[in-house]
């Protein structure tokens, strides 16, 4: 097991609420950048940050219960690490059913920003949905299996092919669908008579934001599969850091290409994404609808640029 089950979960008290210190952070400044970018789509992108923080807010202040009844209310009826592994426990199945709808939530926006940015394609949207569906079904079963189980069950017994298939989805998922949007992004703009090096940076922050997501995720499941009570850690962490790579994404965006750069080529013919303020690259962020051939008008011509080709 390694690290005691109940020094794993003050560890994971104290990541999870440094973590979530630093996505409060990110929400407050994100909120700030959409509600000041109004083109930014942020009918879709304030909703999820919000949700995401609620459900991260939820999951700590469980935890917090958790080590107050472990550690002070209930220190002398049961020890901490008899509390820790009573996994029937209403607590336990409810910081799971969050974990999993937030989990569930953060693989939908992946899937549909992917599917959008595929015209719509149901080559993508048609797996995208048996995965997801399958994800959430399988992340419920396991919280009903904690419901069933009994004082002499623990994580590495009960429902492990669920759990293992569940985080296996999950990183399968990010790393799938970071992959086809980053190139599906480098494919229709490496053509464009501006190049490719303009969008180079939302390149960069996909590609991070994906494998920072996944690396967790990745760590949850080694550590799971050692049977580590690490793996307590590691997710607990894991929930605020969901939030985390939302927000950042948005942010880095915002700081690392702004509109200066496009304003500064509204003269130029466009493809792809028009217009020429900072909500284009919010747009192509979060999977908004994008027109793949744009028109420019000029001196009484009208001509069409569609993947560097008139």
């Amino acid at each position: 097991m390694g690290i005691p089950l109940d020094e794993a979960s003050l560890l994971a008290l104290f990541l999870e609420t440094l973590f979530y210190g630093v996505f409060l952070t990110l929400y407050c400044l994100t909120m700030f950048v959409l509600f000041k970018n109004t083109g930014a789509n942020r009918q879709l992108l304030i909703p999820v940050a919000t949700v995401l923080l609620c459900m991260a807010t939820a999951h700590l202040i469980v935890d917090f219960v958790r080590v107050l009844e472990a550690f002070i209310f209930n220190v002398g009826k049961i020890s901490a690490n008899a509390y820790y592994s009573n996994l029937a426990a209403p607590l336990e199945y409810a910081k799971t059913v969050l974990y999993v709808t937030q989990t569930v939530l953060a693989d939908c926006v992946l899937v549909w920003r992917c599917y959008v940015l595929n015209h719509r394609s149901l080559l993508v949207a048609i797996p995208g949905l048996i995965v997801l569906s399958t994800n959430a079904v399988t992340g419920y079963i396991i919280v009903w299996c904690l419901t069933k189980a009994d004082s002499s069950s623990t994580v590495f017994t009960t429902a492990h092919s669920w759990i293992t298939t569940f985080f296996t989805l999950t990183m399968v998922t990010s790393v799938t669908c970071t992959t086809v949007i980053a190139w599906r992004i480098y494919h229709t703009r490496r053509f464009m008579s501006n190049g490719f090096a303009p969008y180079l940076p939302i390149l960069i922050v996909i590609v991070e934001s994906g494998a920072i997501y996944a690396t967790g995720v990745l760590s949850i499941l080694l550590t799971y599969l050692s049977g580590s009570n690490g793996q307590y850690t590691v997710l607990d962490a894991v929930s605020p850091i969901m939030g985390i790579v939302f927000c950042l994404t948005i942010l880095q965006v915002h700081f690392q290409v702004g509109a200066k750069p496009l304003i500064a080529r509204s003269h130029e013919p466009r493809g792809i994404i028009t217009g020429s303020s900072e909500s284009q690259v919010y747009a192509m962020w979060s999977g908004a609808r994008t027109d793949d051939c744009a028109c420019h008008k000029g001196d009484g011509d009208h001509s069409c640029q569609h993947n560097g080709r008139k």
